[in-house]
């Protein structure tokens, strides 16, 4: 499967839905994440990121027009010494916290299917990238439905133990906007990976589609030192 354009693939499609990017940048010495979310209903759209610690969280823009939390309030990224965690849920707890007790990405994930919310079933997607003494490898995940079959969840593991520089990964939710909408099919696509944060957050950020996009973060992490550089961007300012 050849490298495809990351920016023509988001311009493409009107509704990818929540995503995930990781990979490595193009001059090798940083491991890249990045993750989105769009919307369609308000309570959807009422949404920015915050910082909160090492990771961040995602909080209503306007507490009084949050109609249900449920699903949409979540620390999509969080951080366990030289691991980063991002998903599109609170699955990012369950990680961490069996993680923390000595269990495995996997191991952790088997415990969690799709969403609940028929008749999308949403996709749950994760991915974690570990950091250490100069290595860098990382992994994804996609817990989905039986072809909107909801008696059976469907699990994917995708691992990376050799990053390419100047590749990465790209998965996200929905095929494309519908009614219901069709869960991601097939394995994480191909993408390439600039050398400057800046410019791959504003790659991204202005290929989403402008009436559905709502929050972005991206973080560069030195391979050597550990040390990362965090982007956000809000649609509501």
């Amino acid at each position: 499967m050849e490298l495809i354009s990351l920016e023509e693939e988001l311009r493409n499609n009107s509704y990818p839905g929540r995503g995930i990017v990781i990979g490595r940048s193009g001059d090798g010495t940083k491991a890249v994440a990045a993750y989105f979310i769009m919307g369609r209903s308000e309570n959807s759209r009422n949404r920015v990121f915050v910082e909160d610690g090492d990771g961040i969280r995602t909080e209503a823009f306007d507490p009084a027009k949050l109609s249900d939390p449920n699903l949409i309030i979540y620390a999509p990224v969080r951080v366990l010494g030289n691991k980063t965690i991002v998903t599109n849920g609170d699955q990012t707890d369950t990680i961490y916290e069996m993680m923390d007790r000595q269990q495995t990405f996997e191991q952790a994930l088997r415990t969690r299917e799709f969403e609940p919310d028929a008749p999308n079933y949403t996709p749950r997607i994760s991915g974690i990238l570990h950091v250490e003494n100069g290595t860098y490898s990382y992994a994804m995940s996609l817990l989905k439905s039986n072809r909107g079959n909801p008696a059976q969840c469907n699990r994917y593991l995708f691992s990376y133990p050799e990053c390419v520089a100047g590749e990465g990964r790209f998965l996200h939710t929905y095929q494309s906007d519908g009614d219901p909408l069709p869960s991601f099919e097939g394995e994480p696509k191909p993408v390439a990976i600039p050398d400057e944060i800046d410019a791959f957050t504003d790659s991204i950020w202005n290929s989403l589609n402008g009436d559905n996009k709502v929050s972005l973060f991206v973080r560069f992490i030195d391979i050597a030192s550990g040390q990362f550089e965090t982007r956000i961007v809000n649609k509501n300012q």
